[in-house]
């Protein structure tokens, strides 16, 4: 991973921290999302989280149709991205990763906007491919997957795209990323088309039916059906819809990560859940606590994807991961610094991360 920074600490040498009292950063700004981790090396867990920000800033509002970052969305941004850079100073955070993924890939003055958080924040960002989006994902989910099944799918369901992975641990049962496979539908882009009107059956099933066509390319890729009737596959999903569908489905007021994160849900429940916020107003949608009012058109776009994924293959469960980039690029770091000789994701984060 390129891009990686290294801040003097305040006062202090100018050379980098290193053992257990180095404290790393991470940035993940998405096309919906900005959320930061701060961490330190556990010799247990791999590492422990200090803190952590999230905020939605809805980067890609407006891009299907423009091309462009809209003003509005740059805003909100660098003011989220400023915050980020404050905490890590307030820290202490001697080195940082700080990625950007669809919005940024996708628009026209994605280039500027970067050069613009640099000169207001001092954050140089790194605008990520979509397979170093999935691996870094996979780097971060990979302790989640079921051990007893050889291979697995992972989903993560973004703002402006969707990465599937396909988790080969056939050999010696340490899994690894084979193939990734990026679709070009996110929560923002389809709400930006979709999200004021959706609000009844016929139109959810319309937009599941939009989904289906792009997942015949990894099918054809990996022969997941075929691995499937077998009973050797194990699916894992990560992101603020497939988080919010199991906090719905324990039945929770308020989102309690350490409740979601791990817990299994089977596709049932989701389809049920699915079908229900669909046919929800949006100010229904969003006076649901571990919904939200900033969530409420979002919500359901991210249903359909991950329904169009449990109906092409129904291998009935699901397992919720709330964790992903940001603890790929910690334990990528920390790996490279060498401060434990096996790095798991299990990281013990503050709050919400969805």
């Amino acid at each position: 991973m390129t891009g990686r920074q290294y801040i003097p600490p305040p006062e202090s040498s100018a050379h980098p921290a290193r053992g257990s009292n180095a404290v790393y950063a991470a940035i993940d700004l998405g096309t919906n999302n900005c959320r930061l981790l701060v961490a330190v090396p556990d010799p247990d867990n791999g590492f422990r989280v200090i803190d952590s920000f999230s905020r939605i800033v809805r980067l890609g509002e407006g891009l299907s149709s423009t091309g462009e970052l809209c003003a509005p969305a740059i805003e909100r941004t660098i003011d989220a991205l400023g915050i980020c850079s404050d905490i890590m100073k307030r820290n202490g955070a001697q080195h940082y990763h700080a990625i950007a993924t669809e919005a940024c890939r996708r628009a026209g003055n994605g280039a500027a906007f970067t050069d613009r958080v640099k000169s207001e924040t001092g954050l140089a960002m790194n605008v990520i491919s979509s397979q170093q989006e999935a691996e870094l994902t996979f780097a971060g989910c990979s302790p989640l997957l079921d051990n007893d099944r050889p291979f697995g799918v992972v989903l993560d369901i973004g703002g402006g795209s969707s990465e599937l992975m396909w988790i080969d641990q056939s050999g010696d049962n340490h899994p690894r990323l084979s193939h990734c496979h990026s679709i070009p539908e996110g929560v923002v882009t389809l709400a930006d088309q979709f999200g004021a009107s959706m609000n009844n059956q016929q139109d959810y099933e319309n937009l599941i039916a939009r989904i289906l066509p792009w997942l015949d390319s990894f099918e054809a890729e990996t022969g997941i059906a075929r691995i499937m009737e077998d009973g050797n596959l194990t699916m894992l999903g990560t992101s603020g819809t497939v988080t919010t569908l199991g906090a719905l489905h324990l039945g929770l007021r308020r989102y309690e990560r350490s409740r979601v994160d791990g817990m299994v849900i089977d596709f049932d429940s989701i389809g049920a859940l699915s079908s229900k916020l669909a046919m929800m107003t949006c100010d229904a949608r969003a006076s649901h606590p571990c919904i939200g009012p900033e969530r409420a058109d979002l919500v359901v776009m991210g249903c359909a994807i991950l329904e169009a994924v449990c109906r092409r293959w129904p291998v009935g469960r699901l397992r919720v991961a709330d964790r992903g980039i940001r603890e790929g690029l910690l334990i990528s770091m920390m790996a490279e610094d060498s401060h434990a000789g096996h790095i798991v994701g299990a990281a013990h984060t503050a709050g919400a991360t969805q």
